[in-house]
């Protein structure tokens, strides 16, 4: 996991508990067999994936900072 595309996502949901709920939710999806909303870089971790899919505005946090929209 990149300490660089950690700190950016945290800056787009500076809450910590919600930002690890909405990547391990996406971790799984991935791990899964979703498709990433992003492109992908070699030696990428799901974790990275999803770091980079909230930093570029892919996954979003709803109001009350408990829903992912997209994300089930």
């Amino acid at each position: 996991m990149s300490s660089h595309l950690l700190e950016e996502a945290a800056k787009v949901i500076p809450n910590t508990a919600v930002l690890v709920n909405v990547v391990s939710k996406r971790v799984r999806q991935l791990s899964n067999g979703r498709q990433p909303l992003v492109e992908v870089g070699p030696r990428m971790s799901h974790a990275d994936i999803a770091f980079k899919e909230i930093i570029e505005g892919k996954l979003k946090v709803d109001a009350s900072g408990q829903t992912v929209p997209g994300l089930d």
